[in-house]
C-alpha cells in the first residue's frame, strides 16, 4: 500500500527544522516531509510574497508528487497556507486528489490574523535595516513559550528568526496575516485536528474556534496543548505528536484507495468531475438537511444493510444519511409511481408501515427482515388500517427504495474502485486525446482501474 505522505509547514521566523521533534516522534508512521516557507530557513524568497504565491509554490510541490494519500500539518502561517491548499484540492486541483487530512497548529487563519498593531510595527522595525539583533530574535522566540525552551532547541529557533528574509517578513506582516481569504477557504469536508496553546495570545484556543473551526466541520472541539504558549512544536513535541497520530489514523481509514486517487490525478480526468468525486466521497454535512426522523433513518439503515447485503453498520448507516439527504434536496431520479405521494412524503411512510406491521423492525433478525421484504415486493405484505399505503403501493415504493439505494451505493467512489469503473476519466487531456484509444473487447488500457478481487 501507498505510505501516507505528511506536509509540515512552519510558522513565520521559523523553518522545516521546529518540526524535527515532532517528526521524530511519529517515526515511520508516515512518509514526513518539512519544508522551509519561501524566505525562511535559509531559502529565497523569490516572488512568494503573498497568499496566493505560497499556496501556488506549496501545491506545486504536491502535485509534483500527486500523493495517493497525503496529510498537511501548518503552524501558525503555515496553517493559513494549509487551509487555502485543502480548498484547492476540494476544487479539484490536479495532483491533490489525494489529501485526506488537515492539522492546524496555533493556526493563522484564512480571515485577517488578530494582533496587536504596536506588535506588528515593532516586529516590522526589527527587520528595517536587514536581520535583528540577537535579544530582539529571542525576545521574539521567548514571548511565543509558556516556558524557556532548552537551551539547544532556543538557540535553533532564534537563528530561525535571524536568518529570515527581511523581504518575506515583511510581505506576511503588512500582506499575508492581513489578507482575508475566507471565502476561497469555504467549508473543507475532510478529518481534521485544530489544536491551540493553553497560554497562546493572539491565536489562542478562543481564536481557533472562531475563525478556524467554522472551516472545518468535521473537526469536533479545539484541542489545547497544557504547558505550551504559540511555539508548540518546540515546546511540546510529545503531546503535538500524539495528537497528530490520531488524526493521521482517521484520516488513513476515510481515505479511497490509492489506485483510484491515483487515477483521479490523472489529467485526463476534468477538475469538476474531480471534485464532483471528492466530495461524493465526502458525503452531506452532519447538518445537511433531512426528511427521515431518527427512528425512520434507523430503519431505513437495516433496509439497506438487506437490500445490499452489508454487515458494516456504519456503512448502511452512512447510505442511509446519503439518501435521506437525497430525498431532502429533491435529488432523485426524476420520476415516480402514479399512486405514491412524492418521496418525500412516501418514504416516510413506508418506513412507518414497516416498523408497525413487523411489531417493530430492529427486534426481528436477519433472516426475518429479509423474509419481510420478499414479500413486500411481491405485493403480498397487508399493511395495518392505520397504514396510509396498500399492499400494492408498498410493493411499489420498495421497488423504488431497492433502485435508490443501488444507486447512491453505485455512486459512490468507493464503490466506483471496488468495481474496477474508470468511466469518468475520459475527460480531454492535452496531448492525450479524448475518451479510450483501445475499444475491442477484453483490451484495457494502461490507465484503467481493475476490479477489486479480494472479496
Amino acid at each position: 500500500m501507498s505510505q501516507l505522505q505528511v506536509f509540515f509547514l512552519h510558522a513565520l521566523g521559523a523553518s522545516a527544522g521546529e518540526w524535527k521533534q515532532v517528526i521524530a516522534r511519529l517515526g515511520d508512521r508516515a512518509d514526513c516531509i518539512a519544508l522551509d516557507l519561501p524566505g525562511f530557513g535559509g531559502t529565497a524568497v523569490g516572488e512568494a510574497t503573498d497568499v496566493t504565491a505560497l499556496v501556488d509554490w506549496f501545491c506545486a510541490i504536491v502535485a509534483a508528487r500527486a500523493p495517493s494519500r497525503w496529510c498537511v500539518v501548518g503552524h501558525s502561517m503555515g496553517g493559513k497556507i494549509a487551509t487555502l491548499a485543502a480548498a484547492r484540492a476540494r476544487e479539484g486541483a490536479p495532483g491533490l486528489a489525494g489529501l485526506c487530512g488537515v492539522v492546524l497548529v496555533a493556526a493563522s487563519p484564512p480571515s485577517p490574523e488578530p494582533m496587536d498593531e504596536q506588535r506588528r510595527q515593532a516586529m516590522l522595525d526589527w527587520f528595517a535595516d536587514g536581520a535583528p539583533t540577537r535579544e530582539q530574535a529571542a525576545g521574539f522566540v521567548d514571548n511565543d513559550c509558556a516556558h524557556r525552551l532548552q537551551e539547544a532547541s532556543r538557540e535553533l529557533a532564534i537563528a530561525d528568526v535571524r536568518r529570515s528574509d527581511p523581504r518575506a517578513w515583511r510581505a506576511w506582516l503588512q500582506q499575508g496575516s492581513r489578507q482575508d481569504v475566507s471565502g476561497q477557504a469555504g467549508q473543507i469536508a475532510l478529518p481534521a485536528l485544530i489544536l491551540a496553546g493553553a497560554e497562546d495570545g493572539d491565536l489562542n484556543a478562543d481564536a481557533q474556534r472562531r475563525l478556524n473551526l467554522p472551516h472545518y466541520p468535521d473537526a469536533g472541539e479545539v484541542g489545547v496543548i497544557a504547558d505550551a504558549a504559540h511555539q508548540i512544536p518546540r515546546e511540546q513535541p510529545d503531546a503535538l505528536a500524539a495528537r497528530i497520530d490520531v488524526l493521521l489514523r482517521r484520516a488513513e481509514a476515510s481515505a479511497l484507495p490509492p489506485r483510484f486517487i491515483d487515477l483521479l490525478n490523472l489529467p485526463r480526468v476534468q477538475p469538476r468531475m474531480r471534485a464532483t468525486l471528492l466530495a461524493r466521497h465526502r458525503g452531506p454535512p452532519q447538518d445537511a438537511p433531512r426528511v427521515l426522523s431518527d427512528a425512520q433513518r434507523a430503519v431505513l439503515a437495516a433496509v439497506v444493510a438487506s437490500v445490499l447485503a452489508l454487515d458494516d453498520a456504519t456503512q448502511a448507516a452512512d447510505l442511509a444519511r446519503r439518501v435521506d439527504a437525497g430525498l431532502a434536496s429533491q435529488a432523485g431520479d426524476g420520476w415516480r409511481f402514479a399512486d405514491l405521494p412524492a418521496d418525500a412524503q412516501a418514504w416516510p411512510l413506508g418506513l412507518d408501515a414497516l416498523e408497525a406491521m413487523t411489531g417493530g423492525w430492529h427486534a426481528l433478525d436477519p433472516v426475518a427482515r429479509e423474509a419481510w421484504l420478499a414479500r413486500i415486493a411481491r405485493g403480498e405484505a397487508r399493511p395495518g388500517p392505520h397504514s396510509a399505503l396498500d399492499g400494492a403501493q408498498l410493493a411499489r415504493w420498495f421497488e423504488d427504495v431497492r433502485a435508490e439505494i443501488a444507486r447512491t451505493w453505485a455512486s459512490l467512489p468507493a464503490t466506483m474502485a471496488a468495481m474496477g469503473y474508470d468511466g469518468f476519466a475520459t475527460g480531454y487531456a492535452p496531448g492525450e486525446g479524448e475518451g479510450y484509444v483501445l475499444a475491442e473487447a477484453d483490451q484495457r488500457e494502461p490507465w484503467q482501474l481493475l476490479p477489486d478481487t479480494r472479496g
